[in-house]
């Protein structure tokens, strides 16, 4: 399953088509309705292995997503994930209701599980799009954020149906929130700290380490009674832009244990669907997608960022990027698991919503942004640098391994020109499979890879002077950049 989910993502990455329909169509085929006749329909596991999958995923954005990008874009993101998920919710169950004719209960809770962007769908999309930098800081931030107050919406609605108190919901969904938010920056920090004072006997303990910590986060989010989707994601933003050891390493590790998650996750959302009983549930989830996609995103967008003055330009793209994944079909799974009527019929408009609409949007979004002319300038720019750094503890020191990529603006750098810190000198270079000890004259190529040794004190100093010249040259600096 994994060999053809792999070169699945090569056959998707070519035809445009979005990977989760790949993977759900390989869990269709080997289901009860397609060539295997495999019979899956433990919703209860579903629902816990969802839950396991998100929290991987999660984890992988926030060790992915920059800081320095999504720092100004907080504020904005923030109030799109709670106050533009709910004009979101309350437009789309309006339409549920009037258009398509659901009770209120089941549109509330088609609403609250739509309404929500997926975050492993946003994060692969966007990495791959040239957009400016508010753009994908917003759109990434928001998808890392709405998950936690959507599942107390749909746990809330399938429960015990519409709240009468509304505020009592207002008010939980908020407590949660700032416990999820707290906890993840508490375990954040307290990890980050631990993994850069304390020296593990063997690299490939960093990773393991990173991620475990990242699962802790949810774990006591979650005990707590917070958010611990929030408190993970939160967590993993703090270890990812931590400046850890191995930290390329560590990237790569979550990545794969990020495909990991999206295959087993997508492939059995695959299995519990049963092809033969859409058919019923098709147009109502075409008409919901279509209200959904055209007015209530663009209603959340257009009601959040009023008061940020977004351009409209770039309000029109988030309206537009608003994609939907795994996660509202595993939160389709909470109605089932708590017994609401017709919760079936529930799943089903939502496993169409979410094929049609992603297949419609997915592909489409490197046109809109170019339509919108949001593109360009984005292509240019210098590649950063691949910098992994292994601590010297009883030394005191780092030992810094730069990358020179080809797009980078330290091709044609001499060492000298570097202008390191008092207490870091590159005492290594390897070329085409050659090492040897450069002189300050030694003019440096793309594809250079760089051994570079800092004392504590200016380690971080260091990586900063190497990532300013590989984005702006030998002159990086002069003029205040």
């Amino acid at each position: 399953m994994l060999l053809v989910a792999v070169v699945a993502v090569r056959l998707a990455s070519r035809s445009g088509l979005p990977t989760l329909l790949i993977y759900l169509g390989i869990g269709v085929v080997i289901g009860q309705d397609g060539l295997f006749g495999f019979t899956f329909d433990n919703v209860q596991l579903t629902q816990v292995l969802g839950y396991a999958a998100l929290v991987v995923i999660l984890a992988e954005g926030g060790l992915g997503t920059k800081w320095d990008e999504i720092k100004p874009v907080v504020p904005a993101a923030a109030v799109l994930a709670t106050l533009g998920l709910l004009v979101s919710v309350f437009i789309t169950a309006g339409a549920a209701h009037y258009l398509v004719g659901l009770d209120w209960r089941q549109a509330l809770i088609i609403g609250a599980v739509v309404s929500s962007t997926d975050a492993a769908a946003v994060f692969s999309v966007l990495r791959n799009v040239p957009l400016p930098k508010r753009v994908t800081g917003v759109l990434e931030a928001e998808s890392g954020f709405n998950d936690a107050p959507v599942v107390i919406l749909v746990v809330a609605f399938s429960t015990a149906g519409p709240v009468d108190q509304w505020y009592q919901l207002i008010g939980e969904i908020a407590l949660e929130l700032a416990i999820g938010a707290a906890v993840g920056l508490a375990v954040g920090w307290i990890g980050a700290y631990g993994l850069k004072h304390v020296a593990l006997p063997a690299s490939g303990l960093y990773p393991i380490a990173v991620m475990a910590i990242a699962v802790a986060a949810y774990a006591v989010g979650a005990t707590g009674h917070g958010s611990g989707f929030l408190a993970v994601y939160v967590a993993s933003l703090i270890l990812g832009n931590a400046k850890l050891p191995h930290r390329p390493a560590t990237r790569g590790f979550a990545e794969g244990l990020g495909w990991i998650a999206q295959i087993g996750l997508f492939v059995l959302l695959g299995l519990l669907v049963t092809p033969h009983e859409l058919g019923d549930d098709i147009v109502p989830a075409i008409i919901i997608g279509l209200f959904l996609t055209l007015v209530a995103r663009p209603a959340s967008v257009v009601a959040s960022l009023l008061p940020f003055r977004v351009p409209w330009r770039e309000e029109a793209l988030m309206s537009w990027a608003g994609l939907r994944g795994a996660v509202p079909i595993v939160l389709a799974t909470i109605p089932m698991v708590s017994g609401v009527t017709d919760s079936r019929k529930i799943f089903n408009i939502v496993f169409v919503l979410v094929i049609v609409y992603t297949l419609l949007q997915g592909p489409t979004l490197p046109w809109v942004a170019k339509r919108l002319h949001l593109t360009e300038g984005n292509g240019s720019d210098a590649a950063d640098l691949g910098i992994e750094s292994a601590p010297l503890e009883r030394l005191r020191g780092h030992l810094l391994s730069v990358a020179i990529p080809e797009a980078s603006r330290m091709h044609g750098v001499e060492v000298g020109e570097l202008r390191l810190p008092s207490g870091a000198a590159v005492t290594l270079v390897v070329r085409e499979g050659t090492s040897f000890v450069p002189s300050p004259t030694t003019v440096l190529r793309r594809g250079d890879e760089l051994l570079v040794v800092a004392t504590d004190p200016v380690r971080d100093a260091a990586e900063n002077r190497l990532r300013a010249v590989g984005r702006g040259g030998k002159l990086a600096g002069w003029l205040g950049d």
